[in-house]
């Protein structure tokens, strides 16, 4: 089962852990602790948690993004959004090792909510590494590689198109484009696996193993997806890679999603 992804009783194994983070990054990792700490402390703070490719330990140095999420006891306002920005740009001047930073933040409430269960809850309980605070893992159920866990990750992509596009019309430089290029690259992947995760029984964050899974049901589209993958990691400022991924690509995905999966519930 472990090599799915999965725990010896089939539900969906938590991918990250502090003991995996790069000795590289172990600063980085310190350093956010800290500023978190020091910024959202006291009465706003519930928990915090890294997730992405450092506690996975796949992170390589000065290519590699560091992600952070925010449990806050009340929903994030204006103010907790500029402190996330200010924690956001002073890691990023002062470890050369990350490619960036990206704080999410959202109130336990929603985090624990009905609605957000198959999709920001399994995000906390499987995806996300605990870093400060008690753990919301706790409170959420152990998650299988189900029809609904897709449509609830995933089942909104169609939402993001427009969205992309309009960014795409007015980017200018080609730091622009890298950007859109390397996240709507990376959203794709993530769907184009969760399309064909029931049917492999088993998960995965990696993107190269991502897009492989997808390839081996849609053969035909396999090609497009390994160049997502690689956009993901490197992004390219080609404005044809981005508007295959925009265009093409992404319009079929979404409109295949539907059909296998059903869209996602509608959040308010």
């Amino acid at each position: 089962m472990r090599g799915r992804g999965l725990d010896h009783d089939g539900t969906i194994a938590r991918e990250g852990s502090l003991d995996r983070v790069a000795a590289a990054f172990v600063p980085v990792v310190d350093a956010a602790r800290a500023r978190i700490a020091g910024t959202f402390g006291g009465m706003r703070l519930h928990s915090a948690y890294v997730y992405g490719s450092i506690p996975r330990g796949t992170s390589v140095p000065g290519v590699s993004d560091l992600d952070l999420l925010l449990a806050l006891h009340d929903e994030p306002t204006d103010a907790d959004r500029a402190d996330a920005a200010s924690v956001e740009a002073a890691l990023d001047r002062a470890f050369s090792e990350i490619d960036g930073v990206g704080i999410l933040l959202a109130g336990t409430r929603t985090l624990l909510s009905d609605l957000e269960r198959h999709d920001l809850g399994f995000f906390v309980a499987c995806l996300c590494t605990p870093l400060l605070g008690t753990d919301l893992a706790g409170q959420l159920p152990r998650y299988r590689p189900t029809s609904l866990l897709a449509r609830e990750t995933n089942g909104d992509l169609g939402l993001a198109l427009p969205r992309w596009r309009a960014r795409a019309a007015g980017a200018v430089t080609a730091g622009e484009r890298k950007a859109l290029g390397r996240g709507a690259a990376r959203r794709l992947v993530r769907t184009g696996f969760t399309l064909v995760m029931p049917r492999w029984g088993g998960w995965t964050s990696d993107l190269d193993e991502s897009a492989a899974h997808f390839g081996r049901f849609y053969p035909e589209r396999a090609e497009q997806m390994r160049i997502a993958a690689a956009t993901g990691r490197s992004p390219s400022a080609d404005p044809g890679v981005l508007g295959m991924l925009i265009d093409d690509l992404g319009p079929w995905l979404a409109a295949e999603y539907t059909a296998v999966h059903g869209e996602k519930a509608p959040r308010p």
